[in-house]
Order: structure tokens, then sequence, then C-alpha cells
């Protein structure tokens, strides 16, 4: 399975990580309130050594725990992201290496060196783990105006687990720190943000989830909205500057995300084509 665009490189802040908002090196960021108790079940744990299962707390093997209870969901949406990426790479004659995905609060040790919830959710190359700021989901809604709902939290995740695809494949890149609108770094973000909506289109059928909704994958875009480089710059700054974008903006985001879930195929994932 060979995704177009390959040998992009990556901007990153000083761990050298790729995050959602990795950018955003500022006290927007820090977690200012207590998680809630679902929450609290896994900060501090680990999650996918193995292939995708049951990975879950105990709580959440079965019955309406499974669904309502929020940390439950959220290990529901690690186990079908991977599980959808694991089938995708079989299919294409190649092995999927699991991520391990770490959850944390407050501050965590990666192989890319320390992180804090000042870099939110990130992927580390280095030790090909997935880590998840469990504050950001509060601060995505209360901070970044996102609507909320749970495929918001979805759409973190598969954008993180996007740039582990990348990584496998060779599409990652190594990083330069190039910024601008139609930089290396922006055309990694948005085949990340792609790959995600690709993943949302085939979810149900991994057996984890049921039928995504049209008012899930509203919440999923007006998430991706959220974290694009020209709202946040208008927020934080009150001006935007194109130069410095290392994500893309808003409705690149969206449409991105769009791409994918609408055509359900790694191959639609091309971002040097046009922004």
């Amino acid at each position: 399975m060979a995704l177009p665009g390959g040998g992009l490189t990556v901007g990153g802040g000083g761990l050298g990580v790729v995050g959602l908002a990795i950018y955003l090196l500022i006290t927007l960021l820090s977690n200012g309130g207590a998680l809630s108790p679902p929450l609290q079940n896994l900060d501090d744990r680990s999650i996918g050594t193995q292939p995708p299962t049951s990975v879950a707390p105990e709580e959440c093997t079965g019955g309406p725990s499974a669904n309502q209870r929020e940390d439950c969901r959220i290990v529901g949406y690690v186990n079908s992201i991977q599980a959808y990426w694991r089938s995708q790479f079989r299919e294409s004659g190649r092995t999927y290496a699991i991520s391990k995905t770490v959850f944390f609060d407050g501050s965590t040790q990666s192989g890319c060196g320390t992180a804090t919830s000042d870099v939110g959710p990130f992927y580390c190359p280095v030790d090909r783990r997935v880590y998840i700021d469990l504050g950001f989901f509060d601060d995505l809604r209360d901070r970044f105006g996102a609507t909320g709902g749970p495929f918001a939290q979805a759409y973190v995740l598969a954008h993180e687990y996007a740039h582990h695809v990348q990584d496998l494949l060779g599409a990652l890149g190594s990083g330069s720190g190039e910024a601008g609108a139609t930089s290396q770094s922006v055309r990694t973000e948005l085949q990340a943000d792609c790959l995600a909506g690709v993943w949302a289109n085939h979810a149900a059928q991994t057996g984890y989830l049921t039928d995504i909704t049209q008012a899930d994958v509203a919440d999923g875009l007006n998430a991706a909205a959220a974290v694009g480089d020209d709202r946040i710059q208008q927020e934080t700054q009150g001006s935007v500057n194109p130069e410095t974008w290392t994500h893309g903006s808003s409705s690149q985001r969206q449409h991105w995300f769009t791409v994918g879930y609408q055509q359900g195929k790694p191959g639609a994932c091309d971002t040097r084509g046009g922004l």
C-alpha cells in the first residue's frame, strides 16, 4: 500500500514529534482543570502492545458502559483505528506494526524527550508510539471552541495514528522545520487528516463501532476546523500569517478529512496535487 506524497518532511516543535497542534507551545494548551473520573482511569496507562482484540479497561468488556463511558469509548476508537490499518496493510501485502498508545495528563517521558500538556497529543517516530494528552479533549472544546461530541475525540486519535501509518510507509520524513501554507509540513498534516477520514469511512467495518452518522462526521469536521492554523492564529494573535502555518487552515483540514471519508481509499490522500 503505497501512499502518494512520499518523502514528505515533518514540521514540528523542539521535541521533533508530530502532533495535532504541535507548534502551539503556548499557555493556551495548559491543562488547568482535573480530568473527569472516566478519563482518570486511562491516565498513565499504555495499551496496544498486541494486535487489537479486547484492549480496554476491565469495565469496558461489554454492556452499556462500553458505549457510554468516555474511557471505554476512547479505547474503542484506538482499537478500531489500529484494526483498520492492520487489515489494510495485510491486504496490501505489508505488515502493520501496532503502535503502543500512551495516555498521560500533565507530562510524560517519550522517545522524543519529555512532553507536557503544552504539546498536546503527538506521535513520536523515535519509539513509534502515540501519546495522548487526555486534557486536550477538554481543551478542544473549551479553549478551541469545538462543539465537542465523541467523534471529535475520534478525529484527534485517528490523526495521530495516521502519522504512524505515514512513518511505516516511509512518507513521514525527518522534519525540516519548514513552514508556510503550501509547505511540506502542512502537506504531511493534511495527509494525516485525510487518512483519518479514510478510517472513519471504514470504522463500522472493524467491529468496534456502530455506523458513523452525519452528526459524527460533523463533529469530526468541526474539530478539524477548530485546530486550523488560521483560526488559532486569529484567536491568539489577532491576525493570520500563512507563512508560519505548519498544519493547514481550517478549510484545508476539513477538506482533506472529507476527501478521505468520502473516498475511503488511502490513495486519495495525495496532498501534493493542490491544497
